[in-house]
């Protein structure tokens, strides 16, 4: 099975379409490196600007450039584009509705043993909460190659986050389902939904097989699109099952769980468990070690689902 880091991937879709889309620009903030994108400096460098240490600057001139009929796509660490430049992502870009897709790199606990600082435990909230934000983790290198050639087709705002570690693959080559703000089913279940986002849909997955074992019928959607949340997924999901569990790399207010809870209070109640990080600052280790001991494994799903069963 394949294992290829989803940064890596944004930087190979760029690299194929800029050869043929010369409005097509790269901007960091002296993070090529972090966000795999130093092959299209040097492929590039017409098309590319490094804006040094300035997360503000950063989203402000991409702002700028796609006014002038450019299509910028800002790569910086999610911790940082999603709090540092939080005013010039609601403001320049999202407000002012300009075709900027905002990268942000090393998500959630990517940066493992940094901490606290360098985490982005809280971006999926603040970028949902802005209008025009469109706000997307895909799960693994297949998805993260679909989601970028449509984005690539519109000239809306878009906030995609990745982590930083080579992930396993989700879906098989050639068999990707995949239609822009459409949660992916994974598998089809009755007993219980287990609705996940970015690097948590591969454990969820594992997760219902070893359910499975046990008896337990499991479904497992991939809500790649946190916004626009796919609302018809999540009831029908919920619909099926006896609880729904949301699994996400984020702190338990705001992000997905939050949404998902929404949804299903007003549409059909069923009872809600959200597998999160705590809100606290997280343990230092990397990103298996970090999920492994707040259980956003597959055995930590796992005894969440039977206890929310039970």
């Amino acid at each position: 099975m394949s294992k290829v880091a989803n940064r890596q991937v944004i930087c190979d879709v760029l690299l194929e379409k800029a050869k043929e889309d010369q409005d097509i620009v790269v901007l960091c903030s002296d993070s090529r490196g972090s966000a795999s994108l130093a092959k299209f400096a040097e492929a590039f460098p017409k098309q590319f600007v490094e804006v040094g240490i300035a997360e503000q600057n950063l989203v402000s001139i991409s702002a700028g450039l796609a006014k002038c009929g450019k299509k910028p796509y800002a790569a910086s660490p999610a911790s940082f584009l999603s709090t540092r430049s939080y005013e010039q992502c609601k403001v320049d870009v999202a407000y002012s509705n300009t075709n900027v897709k905002l990268i942000g790199i090393s998500g959630g606990v990517s940066y493992g043993a940094l901490g606290m600082s360098h985490h982005s435990a809280q971006d999926l909230a603040a970028m949902c909460a802005v209008p025009n934000m469109r706000v997307y983790l895909p799960s693994d290198r297949l998805q993260t190659e679909c989601l970028m050639k449509a984005l690539l087709e519109d000239e809306k705002p878009a906030y995609i986050r990745v982590g930083r570690n080579a992930v396993e693959d989700v879906y098989e080559e050639g068999k990707v389902p995949f239609e822009l703000d459409k949660a992916v089913v994974v598998k089809e279940g009755t007993d219980i939904a287990i609705i996940a986002c970015g690097e948590m849909v591969k454990p969820a997955a594992e997760a219902a097989k070893l359910l499975e074992e046990k008896g337990i019928c499991a479904s497992v959607v991939d809500m790649y699109c946190v916004k626009p949340l796919d609302k018809e997924a999540i009831v029908k999901a919920a619909g099926n099952a006896r609880a729904v569990i949301t699994v996400e790399e984020h702190s338990p207010f705001g992000g997905l769980g939050s949404m998902v809870s929404q949804v299903v209070a007003r549409e059909c109640p069923k009872k809600v468990v959200n597998l999160a990080l705590p809100d606290a600052p997280v343990i230092t280790g990397t990103s298996k070690e970090v999920f492994d001991y707040y259980g956003l494994d597959a055995d930590g799903i796992v005894k969440t689902a039977l206890e929310a069963l039970d």
